[in-house]
C-alpha cells in the first residue's frame, strides 16, 4: 500500500476475554510486563495479537518484533499458527514456513523463535519482545542477547508463563514488583488466578482441585510460586516460617558463630559468605565475578568483624581462598561436597548431608534473614534416595540447567552445617595481628 493511499479497517478475528482485556491495556501502556497466568487463560492467543497490533501501528522504518518460546518446536506449535490465523484478514500478509516469520503489508516482521538456539538473535534489533513460559528460560537469554536488541529502538518486553516453583521466573516476578513500586509507567506485574479470572467454570475448577494433586493444582491454577513438588527437602512453607522468625541477641549469647564461604564455580556464578550464629542465620554477601584473592579478603573482613567459632569453605573452587586466608593466620576448614558424610548410613555424600542437617534447622526453628535470592534457592533443590537408602541430592548441573543458576546462597547456609561446633572455638590465630585486608 503506497504512502497516499487510504488505510483499510480490518477487524482481527479475536474476541477478548474479560481476563484479557484487562491485559491488553497494560500491556500497551508499559514497556516491561510480566504476567504470571493460570493454564489456559489464554495469554499466547493474547500476546499474538498484541505483537499484531503493535507491528500494524508502528511507523518506523523496519519494524522487528520476536515471539520467543524455551524451544523453536515448542514456539511453533504454540504461537505460529496463532499469528496465522488472526493475520489472516490483512491483505497482503505473507508467511515465510521456512523462517517462521511473518510480513506484514506495512513492512514490519514477527518472528517466532526459541530460546533453545539464542545466539542466532545476536545482532539484531527489536521493537518488542514476548518471552513465554519463561521459567523455562534461561536469565541470560535476556539480560545478554534480548535485552540489547531493545535498545535502539526502546523496545518493549512481555514476559509471561505459570509458575514452576522457586526459579529465575520468581525471581523476575519479586524484582518486578519492586520496580512497578520504584516506576510504575514503566513496569507492570499481572497475577490472575484461576479462581478469579472466571475463564475456568467454577464446576470444572472444583473437579481439577480434586483430581490433580495439591501442588500441583496451587501451582498451576493459583498462580502460587510457593506450591512446592513433593521431592524438594526444603518446602517454600518451611522457608516462609523460618523468614518469619527472629531471636534476641540475649537469646543467642551462648551460641556458636559459623561462617560459610561458597566461592563462585563458574562465570555467571555467585560467591557467597553465609554467617551464622545458632538458630539466626544473618543477611548473605553475594559477589559476583569475584576473583579468589578478593574474595578472600572479603572473608578476612567478616572473620575479624564476626569473630565465627568456625569457617568452613567449600573446597570445590575455594583452594586458592583456603590458601590465602591461612597464609594471613585464620583457621579455616575445606569441605569437599563430594566428601564423605559423617553418618554414611543416612547420606549420600557430604553435600547431602549439610543440606538435610540445614533442613532439619529450618523446621527445628531456625531463622532466615527476608532475602528472595535465598528463597528462590533454598526451595530449588530435589531429593532422592539411592540403591542403599541414603538421601542425595539432584546434581547441581541439572539444578543450574533447570533454573539457570546453582543455589550459591543457600550452598554457602548448608556450609555452615558441615561439622558440630562449640561456641569459644580460635579461627584467627593473630600471628599477623598488623594486618590490614585494605
Amino acid at each position: 500500500m503506497s504512502q497516499s493511499a487510504s488505510k483499510l479497517l480490518v477487524t482481527i478475528p479475536y474476541t477478548p476475554r474479560a481476563a484479557q482485556r484487562q491485559i491488553h491495556p497494560q500491556l500497551e501502556t508499559h514497556r516491561f510486563c510480566v504476567l504470571v497466568t493460570h493454564r489456559q487463560l489464554g495469554k499466547t492467543v493474547c500476546a499474538v495479537n498484541h505483537l499484531l497490533k503493535q507491528a500494524l501501528q508502528n511507523t518506523r522504518p523496519h519494524p522487528r518484533y520476536f515471539y520467543l518460546a524455551p524451544f523453536l518446536k515448542q514456539a511453533k506449535m504454540i504461537a505460529w499458527d496463532y499469528l496465522k490465523r488472526y493475520s489472516s484478514p490483512l491483505p497482503g500478509v505473507h508467511a515465510s514456513e521456512a523462517e517462521l516469520c511473518l510480513r506484514l503489508p506495512n513492512g514490519a516482521r514477527i518472528w517466532v523463535c526459541g530460546a533453545d538456539n539464542p545466539d542466532a538473535l545476536r545482532g539484531t534489533y527489536a521493537d518488542g519482545v514476548v518471552l513465554d513460559e519463561y521459567a523455562q528460560i534461561k536469565p541470560d537469554v535476556f539480560t545478554e542477547i534480548i535485552r540489547p536488541m531493545l535498545l535502539s529502538r526502546e523496545g518493549w518486553a512481555v514476559f509471561m508463563g505459570t509458575p514452576k516453583g522457586q526459579n529465575a521466573f520468581f525471581e523476575l516476578f519479586n524484582r518486578a514488583r519492586k520496580a512497578a513500586l520504584a516506576e510504575p509507567g514503566v513496569w507492570w506485574v499481572g497475577v490472575f488466578r484461576a479462581d478469579e479470572s472466571g475463564v475456568i467454570a467454577p464446576a470444572e475448577l472444583e473437579r481439577l482441585r480434586r483430581e490433580t494433586p495439591d501442588t500441583i493444582f496451587r501451582q498451576e491454577y493459583l498462580c502460587d510460586f510457593t506450591a512446592s513438588a513433593e521431592n524438594v527437602l526444603i518446602p517454600i512453607d518451611s522457608v516462609l516460617a523460618a523468614c518469619a522468625r527472629t531471636y534476641a541477641a540475649a537469646e543467642l549469647r551462648f551460641a556458636p558463630k559459623i561462617i560459610g564461604v561458597d566461592p563462585a564455580r563458574f562465570g555467571n556464578d555467585r560467591s557467597v559468605i553465609f554467617k551464622r550464629q545458632g538458630l539466626q542465620a544473618l543477611e548473605p554477601l553475594v559477589f559476583r565475578r569475584l576473583d579468589n584473592m578478593a574474595l578472600a579478603e572479603r572473608v578476612a573482613r567478616q572473620i575479624e568483624s564476626f569473630r565465627p567459632d568456625a569457617v568452613f569453605v567449600d573446597a570445590g573452587c575455594g583452594g586458592g581462598v583456603i590458601d590465602r586466608l591461612r597464609q594471613l593466620g585464620f583457621a579455616v576448614t575445606e569441605i569437599p561436597f563430594g566428601g564423605a558424610p559423617s553418618r554414611p548410613g543416612q547420606y549420600a555424600n557430604k553435600r547431602a548431608e549439610m543440606w538435610g542437617e540445614m533442613a532439619a534447622w529450618i523446621k527445628s526453628g531456625g531463622a532466615l534473614p527476608e532475602s528472595p535470592e535465598l528463597k528462590a534457592d533454598l526451595c530449588q533443590v530435589c531429593y532422592d534416595f539411592d540403591a542403599g537408602g541414603r538421601m542425595r541430592l539432584e546434581p547441581k548441573e541439572k539444578i543450574k540447567e533447570r533454573c539457570g543458576q546453582s543455589p550459591d546462597t543457600a550452598d554457602a547456609l548448608a556450609l555452615t552445617f558441615a561439622a558440630p561446633v562449640r561456641p569459644g572455638s580460635r579461627t584467627q590465630e593473630f600471628a599477623k595481628s598488623e594486618y590490614d585486608v585494605l
